[in-house]
């Protein structure tokens, strides 16, 4: 059988849900054809491959590249003196309602081109491709006009063409009220479902529709026309749902179907069952939780229990979660949330797979998936969440390159 590369003497963390854990497969093969995986699995159960290209990784681990499911890599700005404003007592919800938070880099966002944000964001998405991410959600939600969204979203869609990496972007308007509506939510939620949505629907310009439910964001009704309006364009929707309080947003999310609900510090019983009933992933941000010093932590057994899919993501933002590491972002779910080394590493794969909506092309090692890949210098599977501040990454393959 014909293949463009072949890698040998590898062990596989394949996360194949047909197989139990990760999916582990000593003395691994995996072959590609034109940037698509045709065979990972056990070499003794291989065919016999002509390749162009044998690379042996000398026992070293195989995972599916990373993904990263939620980020807001794309703004202007930054908000390092809200950190000492923080650090001197004051809350998030203080700063915010000071005119800081979202609308301070809104502001910096406005007033930056297209160019400069892709220029700005580089850095941020560098950081993710040297710890092995090959697929990023990139959201816009600091423009909060439409020209400022639409900028943002072609600069998120425009890295992809410098990088070799897939970007999955989101369209976040309902993130905060801009300054223009300061006293008509309403009005401004109006203007996101009748104006801004149809026009990002009609240039293909988002994958997926987001929202910010919360006291200082959006009330839960307010997020349901948001949602109608998504799904009157075809587009799937996610939420920022329960991270300072529990409004069930996540119970509205799951209602509408959504990829998956966010932070989830709050969630409750009946939100967990909403979301296990529609396949709702549960998308958990330890970033920002350590960042804003939360105390009350995401219900994890009960989302276990329940069977709720859980991702990780670096949830990289300017404000609350200033993250680029998603080995980082392992090892704090393991020891800020008690997940397991498991859950950690099918968190930033498989299920931030399934987040997106993509498992069908990515986030396993399994024929017919997109060959992303990353190698990695360790023993054994748990260093990859054990330690902190080390990146054992050999080497990053996307699409089979």
């Amino acid at each position: 059988m014909r293949c463009d590369t072949l890698w040998i003497t590898c062990r596989l963390a394949t996360l194949d849900p047909a197989l139990p854990g990760l999916g582990l497969v000593e003395d691994g093969v995996i072959a590609a054809r034109d940037g698509v995986i045709i065979y990972a699995g056990s070499a003794d159960d291989a065919p016999a491959f002509e390749a162009e290209q044998t690379i042996d990784c000398e026992g070293r681990w195989i995972t599916p590249g990373l993904i990263d499911p939620h980020t807001h890599l794309v703004f202007a700005g930054d908000r390092a003196h809200e950190f000492e404003l923080r650090l001197a007592g004051a809350s998030y919800e203080e700063i915010a309602r000071a005119g800081g938070g979202i609308v301070s880099t809104m502001q910096a966002t406005r007033a930056a081109s297209e160019d400069d944000l892709v220029q700005a964001a580089l850095p941020r998405l560098d950081a993710l491709i040297a710890e092995g991410v090959t697929t990023v959600e990139i959201k816009s939600g600091y423009g909060l006009s439409l020209d400022d969204e639409l900028k943002s979203l072609r600069a998120a869609r425009a890295l992809a063409g410098i990088r070799r990496v897939g970007v999955s972007t989101t369209f976040l308007g309902a993130h905060a009220l801009p300054p223009e509506y300061r006293d008509d939510k309403d009005g401004y939620i109006a203007l996101v479902c009748e104006t801004m949505i149809p026009a990002i629907a009609a240039r293909a310009l988002a994958d997926a529709v987001d929202g910010f439910c919360e006291g200082i964001g959006f009330s839960p009704e307010q997020m349901r026309r948001v949602f109608e309006a998504a799904r009157t364009h075809g587009l799937p929707v996610k939420l920022h749902a329960e991270q300072l309080s529990n409004l069930h947003g996540a119970a509205l999310a799951a209602e509408f179907d959504a990829l998956s609900a966010d932070h989830l510090e709050h969630l409750d019983e009946t939100g967990i069952a909403a979301m296990a009933k529609s396949g709702t992933v549960a998308t958990l941000l330890p970033g920002a939780y350590y960042f804003t010093r939360e105390h009350t932590a995401p219900p994890i057994a009960a989302l276990r229990e329940a069977g709720v899919p859980m991702a990780l993501a670096t949830d990289c933002n300017p404000g609350t979660s200033p993250l680029t590491s998603p080995l980082l972002v392992m090892n704090m779910a393991a020891t800020l949330f008690r997940m397991t080394v498991e859950e950690c590493i099918a968190g930033v794969t498989r299920e931030a797979a399934r987040a997106l909506g993509v498992l069908n092309t990515c986030g396993t090692l399994e024929a017919g998936k997109a060959c992303d890949l990353a190698i990695w210098d360790v023993e054994r599977p748990a260093e990859l969440v054990y330690r902190m501040g080390f990146n054992p990454l050999h080497a990053r393959v996307w699409r089979g390159q």
